[in-house]
């Protein structure tokens, strides 16, 4: 029982330190830089990869979005300038996502407000020899 507790202490712990980092990122996010959180992380994959274009149910395989909202997402960010879609050339069903240089410039500005929120919240994890 008292493992129980404790394995119930950090998951509580994980979870407000989690919903604490999230809401100020979705604030921040969204006031500065007119980006939700899933806008956002939607760019980080795609910029965070090396060919800068994915499938969308590869993207969506990776994030915590549905299909749908994805979709939603991608919408909002493409009516945005910020990515683009085209269709695979190879499969008339699949859809490409590549973000667009404005994309790439809101992403590098958004994510300096990401890092700064985030060295707030998380320690620094010790290094590994």
């Amino acid at each position: 029982m008292g493992s129980d507790t404790g394995m119930i202490d950090r998951w509580r712990s994980l979870s407000s330190c989690y919903h604490a980092v999230a809401c100020q990122l979705e604030r921040e996010l969204q006031d500065d830089h007119d980006l939700t959180m899933s806008e956002y992380e939607t760019l980080d994959r795609l910029i965070g990869v090396e060919c800068e274009k994915r499938r969308m149910q590869d993207l969506a395989a990776d994030m915590y979005l549905s299909q749908s909202a994805l979709s939603r997402t991608v919408a909002r960010l493409e009516k945005g300038g910020l990515v683009e879609r085209t269709l695979c050339q190879d499969d008339r069903r699949g859809v490409f996502v590549t973000p667009t240089e404005a994309g790439v410039r809101r992403h590098a500005e958004a994510r300096r407000t990401q890092l700064a929120i985030l060295a707030q919240h998380l320690e620094p994890q010790p290094a590994h020899a």
